[in-house]
């Protein structure tokens, strides 16, 4: 007789709007800093600006999507007239889950709210699955927006939403 394992019940995705400074955001975009930070360590010594800051006077809306507690965040700024993706991050144990999808579509909706064309992000050379969620998601590669062209590596997508 064999026993089948049953799957872990993960509890119901629920999406927040929240302040930048909100504590979850806070402890959210730390955890992002500690886990991709690593990997562009060395080429952040060498750029002349930090064209990833952000300034939180920018943000147009920060979203939580929680599960058994914080999960993910992103943000959305704008940029240039534009609104802009911005510290997407899922925890590890939370991906898989549906949380970076809800995300990316809180996201969206901010945009076409405000009736705007396009959602526009930037990601790193070093994180091929970003890369990979995105352009599953309908991002096309647009070139490099500023203030990333001090990153000549950058990925950089848009995705039209009418």
């Amino acid at each position: 007789m064999t026993s089948s394992a049953t799957p872990p019940i993960r509890p119901a995705l629920t999406l927040s709007t929240v302040e930048w400074d909100h504590p979850d955001a806070v402890t959210l975009r730390e955890e992002m800093a500690a886990e991709v930070g690593p990997r562009y360590a060395a080429l952040v010594r060498t750029l002349p600006t930090k064209p990833n800051a952000v300034d939180p006077a920018t943000v147009h809306r920060t979203f939580v999507v929680y599960s058994d507690g914080p999960a993910g965040h992103a943000a959305v700024r704008w940029n240039a007239g534009e609104l802009e993706l911005k510290r997407m991050f899922v925890r590890p144990e939370h991906r898989g889950s549906g949380a970076a999808s809800l995300l990316l579509a809180a996201a969206e909706d901010a945009a076409r709210e405000l009736e705007l064309p396009r959602l526009i992000l930037q990601t790193g050379h070093l994180q091929p699955e970003a890369v990979r969620f995105y352009e599953r998601s309908g991002y096309q590669g647009i070139p490099i927006f500023p203030p990333y062209e001090v990153l000549p590596r950058s990925n950089c997508f848009a995705k039209r939403l009418r």
